[in-house]
Parts: C-alpha cells; sequence; structure tokens
C-alpha cells in the first residue's frame, strides 16, 4: 500500500495533537502546521484519485485492531472511485476553510485550539471515509460527532453555543443507536464487519426474516432501516434534524466545514457505499425517498421565513441533504454522490461568503439590518451571486447537472414514491431559487439598512478571505462540467467513473422527456429568481403585505413548525421531571443514599448501644455477666444443644 495513503488521515491528526500541545506557545502563528497538514493531505488525496483513475484500487489492512472469539476487525483502507471523490471533497474544502480561518478566526481567544480541533475534525472525516470496514466507519461516525461538539462548543462561555454543542451531541445519539444496532446485526449474520465479506455476500439476506416481539420483519429492510437511522441522525433529516440549524452558534468556518464537506455528509456516502445492501429492500428505499422528499419540502418552507443569513443556509443544507436521500432512495447513488460534490462546493461558498458579510458588519447576522453591500464588497457579493445561481439550478453552472440529475432518476423511477419525490423536487427548486435570492437581494442590493457606525466601517475582507471564495466559486460553476449528460452533448464522465461501486442505473426516459424534465425545474429556478427580485427589488413592500395576509402560516415557516417546542414538551421536561422526581427524589434520596447513609447510622446506633459493654464500670461489667450467665442457663435449661 503506497505510504501517501497513510498520510492523508495522520497529517492532520498530528497536526492536531502537537498544536494541542505546543500552539498556545506558538500564538497567532498556530495556524501554520494544521495548514500545512490539510495542504499535504490534499496533495496525498489527489495522487489517490490519479491512481483509482488509473485503475489502481486499494484494499489493505494495516493493524488488526480488535481480535476476540470470531471477532476480528482490522484497522485498514479501502480506497475506491466513492473513497477518492470523498477525499477530493474533505480535503479541498477542508484546507480552504482553514486559510479562510486565518482570517475570521484572529484575535479570538482560544485561536490555537480552533486549529486544533479542525485537525481533528479533518482526521475523523478521512477515517470514516477511507476505512475498510464497518466498525472503523463507525470510529470516524463517532469521531466526527466529538469534533462537531468541540467546535459548535467553541465559545464556551457563551450558553447558547455550549448548549447547541450538546444539542448536536445527544441528537446524533438517537440516530447512532439505531446505527450500531444495524452493526450488530450485520456482524451476526455475516460473522465479520469488513466490506470485502460483507457487500458482495448481501444477496444472502434476501429472503431471510427476523422474529420481533411475535412479527416477522424482513431481514434486509430492518438492517437498512437500522443504518439509515444513523444517516438521517448524521445528515439532519427529519425528525433529527433538530440540531443542524443550532449549529450556527459555533464559528462560520465551522459552519462551512460541516455542512459542506464533513460530517452531514456522511449519512450519504454511508447509504452510497452500502448500495449492495439497500438495493435487496424495496422498503427501505421507499422509507428513504419519502423522507428525502418530505424533508426538502419542510426545510425549504423554513429558509422562506428566516432572517438569520446563517440559518436561511443552514435550512438550504437540510433541503439539499434530502435531494441526496432522494437520489440514494430511488437507487441513483452516483447522482446522489454527484450532488454532494456539487453542493460542496457552492454551499461552503455561501457559508464563507455569510461569514464574511458577519466580519465586514461587525458580526451583525439579520439581513434586515444590511442592505446594498455589493458596492462595498465587491468579491464577496460577485462570489456569493455565483453560488446563488448554482443553488437555484441556473443552467451551466455546477448545481444544475447535479440537480436535474436527481430530478430525471426520481421521474425515471416510475414509482409513486419516486413522481411523489420529483414533484416535490421542482417544487423545491423554485423555493430554493427564492430563498437563495432573497437572501442575495437582501443582503447586497438596495439602500443600506444598517447603523452609522456599520456603514462607516464597510469593506472589502482581506485576501486570506476572499482567495477562499474565489477558489470555491470556481468549483461552484465547473465542478458539474464533469457530468454533463449525454442529451446535452456530454459523456457523463460522472456517471461512468462512480459506477464500479454504485452502478448505472438505466435511464427508461426518451431524449425529449428529459429535456421537458429539465426545462420544468429551469423554470421553477428562474421563477423563483423572478419573485424574489420582485419582492425584494422592485416593490420591497411585497413581504410584509404577504406575512400580513397569511400570518398563520408566516407563523408556521418562522417559527419552525414548533418542532423544537414540541420535543421539549414531549421529551425534555418530561425527561427533567423523572429525573428530578423519581431518579432523584426516590432512587437517589431514598433508595442511594438511604442505603449509603442508612447503614452507616445503623452500625452507629449498633456501637452505641455496645459500647456500653465496655464503659469501665465494675457494677456494669456484673450486670452483664449475670446475664450472660443466666441467659446460658436458660437455653442449657431449655434443652437447645441436646
Amino acid at each position: 500500500m503506497p505510504i501517501y495513503l497513510l498520510l492523508i488521515p495522520l497529517c492532520p491528526l498530528l497536526a492536531f495533537v502537537l498544536t494541542l500541545i505546543c500552539g498556545r506557545q506558538w500564538g497567532e502563528r498556530a495556524h501554520w502546521l494544521p495548514i500545512a497538514a490539510i495542504g499535504v493531505s490534499l496533495v496525498c488525496a489527489l495522487l489517490a484519485l490519479r491512481d483509482v483513475l488509473a485503475g489502481n484500487i486499494v484494499n489493505a489492512d494495516v493493524h488488526t485492531w480488535i481480535a476476540s472469539g470470531n471477532l476480528r476487525v482490522t484497522f485498514g483502507f479501502l480506497v475506491d472511485q466513492l473513497t477518492a471523490v470523498m477525499l477530493v471533497v474533505v480535503t479541498s474544502v477542508s484546507t480552504l476553510v482553514h486559510i479562510y480561518s486565518v482570517g475570521y478566526m484572529r484575535g479570538e481567544k482560544g485561536y490555537y485550539r480552533f486549529f486544533a480541533y479542525l485537525g481533528l475534525f479533518s482526521f475523523s472525516m478521512l477515517m470514516l471515509v477511507m476505512g475498510n470496514n464497518f466498525l472503523q466507519l463507525f470510529f470516524g461516525w463517532e469521531a466526527v460527532g466529538l469534533s462537531s461538539y468541540l467546535l459548535i462548543g467553541f465559545y464556551y462561555e457563551k450558553d447558547s453555543a455550549s448548549d447547541a454543542g450538546k444539542k448536536a451531541f445527544i441528537v446524533n445519539r438517537f440516530g447512532d443507536f439505531g446505527f450500531l444496532l444495524g452493526l450488530f446485526c450485520i456482524f451476526t449474520i455475516f460473522g465479520s464487519l469488513h466490506y470485502a465479506d460483507v457487500l458482495p455476500q448481501a444477496g444472502m439476506l434476501e429472503g431471510m426474516t427476523f422474529t420481533l416481539c411475535g412479527y416477522t420483519v424482513s431481514a434486509p429492510t430492518l438492517v437498512c432501516l437500522l443504518l439509515f437511522c444513523g444517516a438521517v441522525g448524521k445528515s439532519a433529516q427529519l425528525p433529527l434534524h433538530v440540531w443542524l440549524p443550532d449549529a450556527m452558534e459555533g464559528p462560520t468556518p465551522v459552519s462551512a466545514l460541516i455542512h459542506a464537506a464533513t460530517m452531514v455528509t456522511a449519512g450519504v456516502f454511508m447509504l452510497a457505499r452500502c448500495n449492495a445492501l439497500f438495493a435487496l429492500s424495496p422498503t427501505a428505499l421507499a422509507v428513504i425517498t419519502v423522507v428525502g422528499a418530505v424533508t426538502t419540502l419542510f426545510a425549504a418552507t423554513i429558509a422562506l421565513t428566516q432572517t438569520d443569513i446563517k440559518r436561511v443556509v443552514a435550512y438550504s443544507t437540510i433541503s439539499q441533504l434530502a435531494y441526496m436521500f432522494i437520489a440514494c432512495g430511488v437507487g441513483a447513488y452516483g447522482a446522489g454522490v454527484f450532488h454532494l460534490f456539487t453542493h460542496a462546493f457552492f454551499k461552503a461558498l455561501l457559508f464563507l461568503g455569510c461569514g464574511s458579510v458577519i466580519l465586514g458588519m461587525h458580526h451583525e447576522q439579520d439581513m434586515r439590518s444590511m442592505g446594498g453591500l455589493g458596492k462595498y464588497m465587491p468579491i464577496t457579493s460577485a462570489t456569493f451571486l455565483l453560488a446563488s445561481l448554482s443553488i437555484a439550478g441556473v443552467p451551466g453552472l455546477a448545481g444544475f447537472f447535479s440537480k436535474d440529475e436527481i430530478l430525471l432518476m426520481a421521474f425515471n423511477a416510475g414509482t409513486f414514491t419516486g413522481y411523489l419525490a420529483w414533484g416535490v423536487g421542482v417544487l423545491v427548486a423554485f423555493m430554493t431559487a427564492f430563498y437563495s435570492f432573497r437572501l442575495y437581494f437582501s443582503v447586497f442590493t438596495g439602500q443600506f439598512r444598517g447603523t452609522e457606525h456599520q456603514r462607516e466601517h464597510l469593506h472589502e475582507s482581506p485576501r486570506v478571505v476572499t482567495v477562499p471564495l474565489l477558489v470555491l466559486a470556481v468549483g461552484a460553476v465547473a465542478s458539474g462540467w464533469l457530468g454533463i449528460p449525454h442529451v446535452l452533448g456530454g459523456s457523463n464522465h460522472w456517471a461512468e467513473f462512480l459506477a464500479p461501486v454504485t452502478g448505472h442505473p438505466h435511464v427508461h426516459v426518451s431524449g425529449a422527456v428529459e429535456l421537458g424534465l429539465m426545462a420544468v425545474s429551469v423554470a421553477a429556478g428562474f421563477a423563483g429568481i423572478g419573485l424574489a427580485w420582485l419582492m425584494y427589488c422592485r416593490s420591497p413592500e411585497l413581504p410584509g403585505k404577504v406575512a400580513g395576509a397569511f400570518p398563520g402560516l408566516y407563523q408556521l415557516f418562522s417559527r419552525k413548525y414548533w418542532v423544537d417546542e414540541i420535543y421539549v414538551a414531549c421529551l425534555v421536561r418530561p425527561t427533567l421531571w423523572l429525573a428530578d422526581n423519581l431518579l432523584l427524589g426516590v432512587v437517589d434520596t431514598r433508595g442511594i443514599e438511604g442505603v449509603v447513609n442508612g447503614v452507616p447510622r445503623a452500625i452507629g446506633r449498633l456501637s452505641t448501644s455496645l459500647r456500653r459493654i465496655q464503659d469501665g464500670q465494675v457494677a456494669h461489667y456484673l450486670t452483664w455477666l449475670a446475664g450472660g450467665a443466666a441467659a446460658l442457663l436458660l437455653v442449657l435449661q431449655l434443652g437447645f444443644f441436646s
């Protein structure tokens, strides 16, 4: 196995350890080692991509990790087409986020600690995508959860940030519990956790059943739904989406890293990696499709009314991830990974663009206090516009190709859930274009609505911030060119490249139908852009009138369907009540403390009574002696020892 494959995850790990130990002494130079480390990982990832393109697939064990009975798990690497794509995404976006963070985080308390955590985050995600077995996948899965907790709660002295970090960690435990049960099932059935032993033999699951509580359950469906539970948590799908918007409490570079290249994409990667298992369960695939369709619409409606610029983009992430789940649900795993790839660039650009705006506005995040920033921040404005056009699906840009591939494959599935997902996807394409340009027009066009102090200090961000924006803008435009479909004269190199891992679904629809579907989605996108221009540029009084005309609907969207409040009422408060009244009041106070404190008290009372036997008084000794003799005579008289 080439040594450079080991360097890909180990360089960020080494940077994490050394920066955490020595970073305080390095001060504002603490970023150099983490940036150099992730840069080396990027170069090595490109070397890995080169080798995969040449046909060299690596599946090698490095070290035996666990050997216990029939369980043997190794520390090893699988570098194939899917892994190569993820390596390029993770290392490239992470490198740009590291560089951007030098400008964004300069002067922050805990500067070195932030860069150390970035290294840990990158290492965790790289281990997740490179592992050749399910347990190593789970190790990376949990490690990115830990990293997100540390980075989201980076401003730990701020209650909202520390609470958001805990929320992300706890909510993901619900999904990960199901994921772990799925791994138990896989080991029980196959006797191994290595991909090479499980995925090629997935067919043995067909027809197998489990009996649970008297019900017969299909083994493929049970295993796939349990694995999907983990994906729902990590990729923030309904009903475990609530942690992702709150993750905005962390520094903006963290938001870009979590939403674009790490953690949230882990669920999509896992579905694509395990496609051989999911192909055995039409029920599980239908569930994935429906969850994706419902989530993409749910998140898009919320994004329509948010006023915090980062939260608009956060709900956009949930919606776009759901697009990827729709693709996986209809069996088009390559299309889902394609959208993951293009989304990484335009979504990282949107988040880092938001960060540039926040720097310029002195950490103001309410877009109602912005406006007209385009003339003060031309580079940020131009790159943000490109990202908005890309996510809106404007032809020629990256988002157009990947989004339309998903919509085509949903329609091509020919099932009720496929048609449903296509219809919802087109509607969400309209909403995505609308809320993206609602954000762009509100921030960069019109009159400035902030304070005079903010106006006086408005300026473009430094080059260490704008250069990553320009690089990401290239990806937001050109990354989709790898998958230009045949109907537009391309060769769809993307589908051909990933086919050995994800398969190549057959397209049943004609070229004319494909062009018609494409025209519908493009028209929906342009309609969304046009409506946003009408409401926020030409007639800025319209949003207020619309909100006033539909107050109930506006409240529903702006309050995020009260999902957090429902969780608090149904889960949090009952749990706290049980903890206070049952666990603390009964189990702890009366049970545990009753035993812990009651036994010493009983011993104390007994010892106090027995102490009188030897109190130094001769009369007491004679009394005890006479009493003892009388008791002994009574025992003998009654014949207890006869």
